[in-house]
């Protein structure tokens, strides 16, 4: 099917005729640079057994549209849960007064695409909901004859469907169908009177049978329980400046947050990234290169077409340590002169779409682990990363090792806790030194926020070392 195919529309199913939205729609553009009305439909399940029980389960189903007119720098922008002809006049009214008396010229329209990733399929459908719960009490059963350390288990499934359209000035229904599915596991383990956690998840765009059978599940809980063990051994982490490596996939959350970020079009249109007009200069090592691609078949992060209706691509922002390119929404890209690059992205009917991120990744390199940490003599090797936080304004950044070890001379000795790294992503990036041959992507479990909105994104990296990096930590 195209995806651009006007039937079944959720206007047509709430018995709103897509004419009439069209000729509302038409209207409210008249004079204005861009807007469009987006519509969405989104069906939703999760459950959580923790420690023994069924916590929760939970189904949910909403529906509602966001009508949004652009002229200039500003938007009007009105929703509604309620889908009906006579909403829809009513937000058309509300955000046509963004326009004030303004006279624009309309933006062309997203060029057409025909690669439609998903299918209509219900991912939550399968399997039946006392099956879901019976393989929530598996997991728990398991993880607790695995080993007796274990005294607490949280698993979770959660599952959607999100069906938008997108009505553009130009008349086009534009329609996505976007599947979205995570188990995750959290467990305890208890020795000696201490406590540790370990987390493992696992996810992506498709139905929860792809990531409930036995061999998916089990190795989600056989990792978090290897985490939680590791870091009953561990001892506090040194403090001070030293070379570190990084272990591939998830930790390609320092390289989202720390730069990619700093990349989408809003913050270097505004002058507030400090990657602000450094397009052709050297911001990262040679041999760095960074891109976002929203067209990569079931990753978290990816979709037929962005919330604007803009096709997903592949974007270079980074190539062999040149700052290339930004991210862009449609706004950005036309204030900044440039061609839109499939990033507008929003929570949410009720949210404006804004530049963001889809799958962010650094390609890989010649190098392997082992030599990265051969050629260390005193460092940390960070596994993965927790939490973290980013300024936009001067890349500068912190983040929560999880998972770490010392490296003496060349070998990975004990197991540290308490290790953040500290520094700015511009310089961090130009710190790199070996990258690694062992690329991969994080198991599909990232959660972004930016300006209140959150939206499932990848991330993935490559093994990398660098050199001279802060590393903070709890050793007295």
């Amino acid at each position: 099917m195209n995806a651009h195919s006007p039937a079944p529309s959720i206007l047509d199913s709430v018995g709103v005729a897509p004419e009439r939205a069209r000729e509302i729609l038409g209207e409210a553009l008249a004079g204005a640079d861009d807007g469009e009305l987006f519509v969405e439909r989104s069906e939703s399940e999760s459950f959580l057994f923790d420690d023994g029980r069924l916590k929760s389960a939970a189904y949910d189903s909403s529906e509602g549209f966001g009508l949004r007119v652009v002229a200039g720098e500003t938007a009007g922008y009105s929703h509604s849960s309620e889908v009906s002809e006579a909403a829809i006049k009513r937000a058309a009214q509300s955000s046509s007064l963004a326009k004030r008396g303004y006279s624009g010229t309309a933006d062309e329209a997203p060029r057409a695409t025909n690669a439609r990733l998903y299918g209509d399929d219900d991912p939550t459908a399968s399997p039946a909901f006392s099956d879901k719960v019976a393989l929530l009490q598996e997991i728990d059963a398991w993880c607790r004859a695995r080993d007796p350390r274990v005294v607490q288990v949280m698993a979770s499934l959660a599952g959607e469907r999100r069906t938008v359209e997108i009505l553009r000035a130009d008349g086009r229904l534009i329609r996505d169908v976007r599947p979205l599915c995570r188990v995750n596991v959290q467990l305890t383990v208890e020795k000696d009177g201490k406590r540790e956690n370990g987390f493992a998840g696992a996810g992506g765009r498709a139905g929860f049978e792809a990531w409930i059978s036995p061999d998916k599940w089990r190795d989600q809980a056989e990792e978090a329980l290897r985490q939680a063990l590791v870091n009953l051994d561990a001892i506090p982490c040194p403090a001070g400046e030293m070379d570190v490596v990084l272990g591939p996939g998830w930790n390609g959350v320092l390289l989202h947050e720390a730069v990619g970020h700093g990349l989408e079009g809003d913050f270097n249109r505004k002058g507030t990234s400090a990657f602000s007009g450094r397009i052709g200069e050297r911001v990262a090592a040679k041999g760095v290169t960074v891109f976002d691609d929203g067209t990569l078949a079931g990753r978290r992060g990816s979709l037929t077409v962005d919330d604007e209706g803009t096709p997903t691509e592949r974007t270079i922002l980074i190539e062999d340590g040149i700052l290339v390119g930004y991210m862009h929404d449609r706004m950005s890209a036309r204030l900044m002169g440039l061609a839109a690059t499939g990033n507008g992205r929003r929570q949410s009917y009720a949210h404006m779409p804004m530049p963001r991120m889809t799958n962010t990744a650094m390609m890989g390199g010649s190098h392997t682990r082992e030599e990265m940490i051969a050629s260390t003599k005193r460092g940390l090797y960070c596994a993965n990363f927790g939490g973290g936080q980013v300024d936009i304004t001067n890349g500068k950044f912190v983040f929560q090792c999880t998972e770490a070890y010392l490296i003496e001379d060349g070998k990975i000795t004990a197991p540290v806790k308490g290790a953040t790294l500290i520094g700015d992503g511009p310089s961090a990036l130009t710190r790199v030194t070996m990258i690694g041959d062992d690329f991969d992507f994080d198991p599909g479990v990232g959660v972004c926020g930016k300006s209140g909105q959150s939206i499932p994104v990848g991330v993935g990296q490559p093994s990398l070392k660098l050199t001279g990096l802060t590393v903070g930590g709890t050793s007295l």
